[in-house]
């Protein structure tokens, strides 16, 4: 496809994921908020780690697991050192881990704020005609492909529904049905495109 550019979009959730839980003191469901603090436990050669939440009401407690009873012999001294100095990196790439929060506490709210980093992989804006996106997300988001590519591009849901009708949008796995599903890690969009959303899609 002549007047090709192809570029990288690295998504990550603006806001973490919050566990919606019952506290004892508050009388009910309330969701909790991530702390950015781990608790580590140390019994013998077994170690035990949580990341701290805290009920959004009154700043009761609950622990996400993180491992619990593993060996020292196979956690990493670096890993160890930064769970135990509350590495911020660390407890991001925990709090944002919504299929493990879930699992861990049943039910959680999720946002649907994401930023977007545009990298250039091929071609330049000026004289494309056509667009290959590839998404690469750093954890599961809740947002729609049609409300993210809308957003991204600037233009309406209507109208990428009309380019994926008319053979213009293919997308990557999953096809049409993909565009009312929520953005997927490795999911492909190519197609044409005009002048107004190929500057869109690389400014960022």
């Amino acid at each position: 496809m002549s007047g090709l550019l192809r570029i990288r979009w690295a998504i990550a959730p603006q806001i973490a994921p919050r566990p919606l839980l019952n506290c004892n003191r508050c009388g009910g469901v309330k969701p909790y908020r991530c702390s950015g603090k781990f608790r580590v436990n140390a019994n013998g050669k077994r170690i035990d780690a949580w990341l701290i939440y805290r009920c959004t009401g009154c700043d009761n407690s609950w622990n996400f697991t993180i491992f619990e009873r593993c060996n020292r012999r196979d956690i990493e001294p670096a890993l160890l050192a930064a769970f135990e100095s509350n590495d911020p990196a660390l407890a991001q790439r925990h709090a944002i881990d919504a299929v493990a929060l879930r699992t861990r506490s049943g039910q959680i709210e999720e946002f649907h704020d994401v930023t977007v980093k545009k990298e250039p992989l091929d071609g330049r804006p000026e004289g494309a005609t056509a667009l290959w996106l590839e998404l690469r997300l750093d954890a599961a988001t809740p947002l729609r492909l049609d409300r993210l590519l809308a957003g991204e591009l600037g233009i309406s849901r209507s109208r990428l529904q009309t380019w994926q009708e008319r053979q213009l949008l293919a997308i990557e796995p999953d096809g049409a049905k993909a565009l009312r599903r929520p953005a997927r890690d490795g999911t492909a969009v190519s197609g044409e495109a005009d002048r107004n959303a190929i500057a869109a899609a690389a400014c960022g």
